[in-house]
């Protein structure tokens, strides 16, 4: 039996997915052990092999079948814009992708005047611009504090995640206009989806019928 490899992305999100995971009956207890320098974890038992990656590099590694299984933000989805199935949405992570800035950028909206755009997704800031408003604008790609290039003039607004906003709104800043809902995604290699069909499957069902039930 060939190992199914997930690729989690670090932090919250691959905690949340294990425990999520125990509860279907798929346990790896090397990955407890906080301490570790280990990169790559197996359940030999299961023939499953889990290891954690950077966010933007979860669709990677599985499009390219390094990983069958990823568990990602759907805005890194979105932004790495790579060939794999989007299978389940796993209801935690939730947050909005948003058009953030001071209250009269609004207007600069609304008129689709020409404006500089900061953000961390600039493919996700460029579709929405470009063909989803239709707007021109000027797109600077950001590491850091988004929220600083708007006060500092650097851009009029800028396009990030928001939970609570309460960073924008410490900030003098507020959501101007929502893009999409975003939350933690599972997706699955779009080989090892046909290869391995009978046990991905098993997964995604056993997933989808704890997900509902929580949600009853």
């Amino acid at each position: 039996m060939r190992y199914i490899t997930f690729a989690l992305a670090k932090g919250r999100l691959a905690k949340k997915t294990m425990s999520l995971l125990e509860e279907i009956g798929i346990f790896c207890e090397e990955m407890k052990d906080e301490n570790t320098r280990k990169l790559i974890f197996t359940n030999e038992k299961l023939g499953l092999r889990f290891f954690l990656a950077k966010a933007s590099d979860v669709p990677t590694y599985v499009e390219y079948g390094a990983a069958d299984i990823g568990v990602v933000g759907k805005d890194t989805i979105l932004e790495e814009g790579r060939k794999l199935y989007e299978v389940l949405d796993l209801g935690f992570g939730r947050c909005r992708m948003c058009v953030a800035g001071p209250k009269e950028a609004k207007e600069l909206l609304m008129h689709k005047a020409l404006i500089r755009v900061g953000s961390k997704y600039p493919a996700i800031a460029k579709d929405y611009f470009y063909h989803k408003k239709h707007q021109t604008v000027e797109i600077i790609k950001l590491n850091g504090s988004v929220e600083l290039a708007p006060i500092v003039g650097l851009s009029e607004v800028i396009v990030d995640i928001v939970e609570t906003g309460s960073t924008l709104k410490e900030n003098g800043l507020e959501v101007l206009e929502t893009i999409c809902e975003c939350s933690a995604r599972m997706v699955v290699n779009e080989v090892s989806m046909k290869m391995e069909q009978e046990r991905i499957t098993k997964i995604i069902t056993d997933l989808k019928a704890l997900i509902t039930e929580r949600q009853a």
